[in-house]
């Protein structure tokens, strides 16, 4: 396999492209990406058997189950950002290893309904508060502690987004290769 066909695997969107004006639609467009996700997901994976959950996305890739969890755990961390963001002054957050969550027993093992649930109630809790953010709120930030980098809410909107198709895609594409759809 070459380097842009796993590129491409480990990319089936491209990396997240973040407009340099974000606009009024931008965010109603990504908010209704995060809204509709849960259900989506679940549509996806809700009829695969083990095996097929238990399936690589590609080469030293995480299987579908993995990807499951992984999103659980990554838009859990996120919500919590966006709640510190809007009541501190641009906090320092806390980064987590996500390889090595991915390789605990719960996220290796566990049904994939238990983090389904989870996507379904944190994406209503993350929906909600971001439906009734001000642009001033929009506005606020947190730093990222590995990037030093400061993250404004309105883009880390997009970033969610654009990481719940992501993932998406990761689990849509093994899908269509092995014709289990």
């Amino acid at each position: 396999m070459t380097n842009l066909e796993l590129e491409n695997l480990k990319y089936p969107i491209g990396k997240f492209d973040c407009p340099n004006n974000i606009s009024k639609a931008n965010i109603e467009n990504w908010i209704s990406i995060l809204e509709q996700f849960p259900i989506r997901l679940e549509g996806l994976v809700k009829h695969l058997n083990k095996e097929q959950l238990d399936t690589q996305y590609r080469p030293n890739g995480w299987t579908i189950r993995q990807v499951v969890h992984h999103v659980s755990d990554s838009h859990h961390h996120s919500y919590t950002r966006f709640k510190w963001a809007l009541t501190e002054d641009k906090p320092l957050i806390k980064a987590y290893h996500e390889d090595r969550w991915a390789e605990l027993i719960d996220t290796k093992l566990a049904p994939i309904q238990m983090s389904i649930e989870h996507i379904k109630a944190i994406h209503y809790k993350l929906v909600y508060l971001l439906k009734k953010l001000s642009d001033a709120e929009l506005n606020k930030s947190f730093i990222h502690p590995e990037t030093k980098a400061e993250v404004l809410l309105k883009e880390n909107i997009g970033v969610y987004a654009w990481h719940s198709n992501h993932h998406y895609a990761h689990i849509e594409n093994l899908l269509k290769k092995n014709n289990w759809v």
